[in-house]
């Protein structure tokens, strides 16, 4: 199996919620390695660049407006086959269609306080990495 890395935010609603280390529990009893992370409060600027691919949708100014409400948890996730297995740890984007025992099934709210964001594919990830963290705070 190969060794990948991966990015996941915790979002606004759970940091408020004071989830961040229920979260990371999960994360890491899945056997994902967490081996960056950080606490930030997101500029509009920086929301709009990131969540960009969706400047065209009806609900990117709702995205951009919630993730910049509160402190997210940024992180960079290590291990085998991280992409994939932070999405099933995840659940479904909306928390009501997710299974039990996932991170938005048990601490979702809703489907845009969804508790989690996370890569949907190597190359996503890395430019998701490449946006938050310099290669020396990364410490695999």
């Amino acid at each position: 199996m190969a060794i990948e890395r991966t990015f996941s935010m915790i979002k606004p609603d759970a940091t408020a919620r004071n989830l961040t280390g229920a979260i990371n529990a999960r994360l890491e009893q899945a056997g994902l390695r967490i081996i960056a992370q950080k606490r930030i409060k997101m500029t509009r600027e920086q929301a709009r660049h990131f969540y960009g691919v969706h400047a065209n949708k009806p609900f990117y100014e709702e995205l951009v407006s919630y993730i910049c409400s509160g402190p997210v948890v940024v992180q960079v996730l290590e291990g085998e086959n991280a992409v994939t297995l932070n999405r099933q740890i995840m659940g479904a984007t909306n928390p009501l269609n997710a299974e039990p025992g996932t991170i938005r099934k048990e601490f979702g709210i809703e489907l845009s306080q969804n508790s989690i964001h996370g890569s949907d594919a190597l190359e996503t990830a890395a430019a998701e990495i490449a946006y938050f963290f310099s290669g020396s705070e990364i410490v695999g």
